[in-house]
């Protein structure tokens, strides 16, 4: 339910994103480019069998966590209403320090969960330089790590797995060159291989929702 709220909420601010500016007769083009930088919170979750593939317990799963995104997008083509863009983003994303749930009396350990993900974007394009808003999708390689604190960590949390994106935002030019923008992204991790000890990491479904500037 949720997602299902994020999501709609994300269409409704991306349509009045893409509505033209009042009393102006000829709004500016998107432009060539824009580059991003987003303060993001990914939602880990506490999937069961990803606590598993670590040897953990499932309330051990730190949960959400904080990190930043960068991109850039090149736009090269318009057709009728839609700017049609090729771009990338990496992104960072951790559970801060001590972020698990450590409690000696329970026996739970604190544990670091780090996401690294390089992915590339098609977008699709809304709006004019004034603002607009977009879909998009893509992929690429994220490495996921779910270490106890002090531990070593497992071959999978080394490992190079595929990573589908797919979401959408807005972004609201105040300035020429400044705005404000909002993204809101899944990520769909591919399966990791199974150590001797554990089980397979599962493939897992994350949301990322990011804010912060946009420039061009």
């Amino acid at each position: 339910m949720y997602r299902v709220v994020v999501v709609l909420t994300a269409a409704a601010i991306c349509g009045a994103a893409a509505r033209p500016a009042e009393a102006q007769d000829a709004p500016p083009p998107i432009g060539r480019f824009v580059v991003d930088l987003h303060g993001v919170a990914p939602r880990f979750g506490d999937d069961p069998a990803l606590a598993d593939s670590r040897g953990l317990t499932q309330a051990e799963l730190p949960g959400t966590g904080l990190g930043i995104t960068a991109g850039a997008h090149l736009y090269f083509v318009k057709f009728r209403a839609v700017t049609f863009g090729l771009g990338g983003q990496a992104m960072v994303g951790r559970t801060p320090i001590l972020s698990g749930k450590p409690d000696p009396t329970l026996g739970l350990r604190a544990v670091t969960e780090t996401l690294k993900s390089l992915l590339s974007e098609l977008s699709l394009n809304f709006g004019n330089g004034d603002g607009w808003s977009y879909l998009s999708a893509g992929v690429g390689v994220s490495r996921w790590s779910i270490v106890p604190d002090g531990a070593a960590p497992l071959p999978v949390d080394d490992e190079g797995r595929k990573t589908i994106n797919y979401g959408g935002g807005a972004r609201w030019f105040a300035k020429k060159h400044l705005a404000f923008s909002l993204d809101v992204r899944f990520y769909e991790i591919a399966a990791g291989t199974a150590p001797s000890t554990f089980p397979a990491s599962p493939r897992t479904k994350l949301l990322v929702i990011g804010a912060g500037i946009s420039v061009r």
